[in-house]
């Protein structure tokens, strides 16, 4: 799961470096028309993501994740072949479509595998964001090569390779499920499906069921989650996709930019792994350590915004940090399944989640435009207001969860330490709302 989510993101963010290894020249295409390569990935993402929540609905999860990755690693290595803005919108708007699987089908893996506590810190370890190291060092070993072929086409064709050859492997080795896995014994597929049964978010069932999803949309909790998502994933639109023009912007040649990249994503798994540990130790202040982990991203915008364009090392410092702007969605990501029971439900929430994924990611690149190069100071501050957004719409969604848990505790005369979770209510299909012993996790 971790290195597919590597994979993805690089297959994703590889473009950032391209654009300082000369697609841009190359295909002819202004920044203004970079900004909308950019979004139309997502948009991609976004038009596919209903249809793949059905699929994953309908199909193998293990399976159907293999046969994707082998398309859009295919379409990576196609890349390399396009000459114009029409070519790579095509290519870029498909890799999105069929990337809009990766995270839905980690997040059901991960409630399918790990208990509720295990889950943070699990979903830390595969939704890092090592991949910005990963594309640095094969973006700057690839930038001293001097060969027929452009830099940055054949970046899409080694990063390409990689994903085709990591498809076949998932295709053998990745488990559609516990009970389906080969290398487990019955009695470990027992202790498997045992361990999550307080999990209480059902099992799988292909029966789509259409009262589960007006259930869904009519919770407050869901459309706070929404805004969250959307919200926090603006600036991952905008710094992944202008990662190299906003370092160049500080004065740096391309290929000191390539490298001052490298650090990002170990400076942001650090810190999401480090911030996990708590979030899963401590029980009821989840969503209060995703706040707070937010007021890093929220001061480097500010001095993003704020510094001198002579001061670089400012500058740069607190771009490095500001890296750290995705470990309060990766701390979230876990929330949709962990607090929703039912599996269609879970399937529609899933869908949301990540719709509202794409459009964060969407509406960023378009806040970096080519008129307020090379500072973006108009990029910045939107990214300033869409932090403070995220943080106000957790911190609600807490609220919200807790308040619902104290209310069942009153009604069933239970606490939340000693509500005992039945077999027959934990893998039935039927939603947090049906279950009076479900408690939420926030």
């Amino acid at each position: 799961m971790a290195v597919t989510t590597i994979l993805a993101a690089v297959d994703k963010n590889i473009i950032g470096n391209t654009a300082i290894l000369g697609i841009l020249q190359d295909t002819n295409i202004s920044k203004n028309q970079f900004s909308l390569v950019g979004s139309l990935f997502f948009i991609g993402y976004l038009v596919f993501e209903w249809p793949m929540a059905i699929l994953i609905q309908r199909f193998p999860v293990g399976k159907l994740l293999a046969v994707t990755v082998l398309g859009w690693g295919i379409l990576a290595m196609c890349t390399a072949a396009v000459h114009n803005m029409a070519g790579l919108s095509v290519v870029r708007f498909l890799m999105g479509g069929l990337e809009a699987i990766v995270y839905p089908t980690n997040s059901i893996l991960t409630v399918m595998w790990w208990t509720r506590s295990e889950q943070p810190v699990r979903t830390a370890i595969w939704f890092n964001t090592i991949s910005t190291a990963f594309t640095g060092i094969v973006s700057y070993a690839i930038g001293l090569t001097n060969t027929g072929v452009a830099r940055w086409r054949l970046l899409f064709l080694v990063i390409g390779g990689f994903t085709v050859i990591w498809a076949c492997l998932l295709w053998v080795f990745l488990p559609d499920s516990p009970v389906s896995s080969s290398q487990l014994s019955d009695r470990e597929k027992w202790v498997a499906i045992q361990r999550v049964k307080d999990n209480n978010t059902g099992v799988e069932d292909v029966k789509f069921k259409w009262y589960q999803v007006r259930e869904l949309l009519v919770d407050p909790k869901t459309w706070l989650l929404v805004i969250f998502a959307a919200a926090q994933n603006v600036p991952n639109g905008g710094i992944s996709s202008f990662s190299g023009l906003i370092v160049s912007g500080f004065g740096f040649n391309t290929l000191q930019s390539i490298l001052i990249n490298l650090p990002t994503g170990v400076i942001g798994t650090t810190f999401q792994i480090l911030l996990s540990i708590p979030s899963a130790k401590f029980k009821g202040y989840r969503c209060f350590i995703i706040a707070c982990a937010n007021l890093v991203p929220l001061v480097c915008a500010v001095l993003l915004w704020q510094l001198p364009r002579d001061n670089r090392h400012g500058l740069l410092a607190s771009y490095l940090c500001f890296w750290t702007y995705f470990t309060p969605y990766v701390l979230s990501t876990s929330l949709p399944m962990a607090n929703t029971s039912g599996h269609t439900k879970k399937v529609a929430m899933n869908a949301l989640w990540f719709i509202a994924y794409s459009l964060g990611n969407i509406l960023g690149p378009q806040a970096f435009r080519a008129k307020d190069a090379p500072n973006y100071t108009a990029g910045f501050t939107g990214l300033l207001v869409c932090v403070v957004v995220a943080i106000a719409a957790i911190s609600m969604y807490g609220v919200l969860c807790r308040q619902e848990n104290s209310k069942r505790d009153r009604e069933t005369r239970h606490t939340e330490v000693d509500h005992q979770v039945e077999t027959s209510e934990a893998f039935n299909d039927l939603t947090d709302k049906e279950k009076p012993s479900f408690r939420y996790v926030y």
